[in-house]
């Protein structure tokens, strides 16, 4: 019986950290069509994506027009208004 209070503790000491996951993360591939130091501009499916970037923006490779690439991201509320109902 013990045993039973003590994974139903560990499990519920588990439950905050589960619900305090990172947002999900997206995905675009495609060439780079416009570069500059804060936002990279990707074609796909004839869509332009752009995806801002700042100094926490981690690179692997030589970034530059014209290159395939796969960029990961998250979306993030900049702001939010609530609207009354009426």
């Amino acid at each position: 019986m013990r045993r039973f209070w003590v994974i139903l503790a560990l499990i519920l000491m588990a439950v905050p950290l589960v619900m305090a996951a990172a947002p999900k993360s997206y995905q675009v591939t495609g060439p780079i069509i416009d570069l500059k130091d804060d936002m990279i501009t990707v074609e796909k499916d004839k869509e332009k994506w752009q995806v801002a970037r700042d100094k926490e923006t981690k690179v692997k490779g030589d970034l530059k027009v014209g290159a395939k690439v796969t960029i990961e991201y998250r979306m993030v509320a900049t702001s939010v208004e609530v609207k009354d109902k009426k």
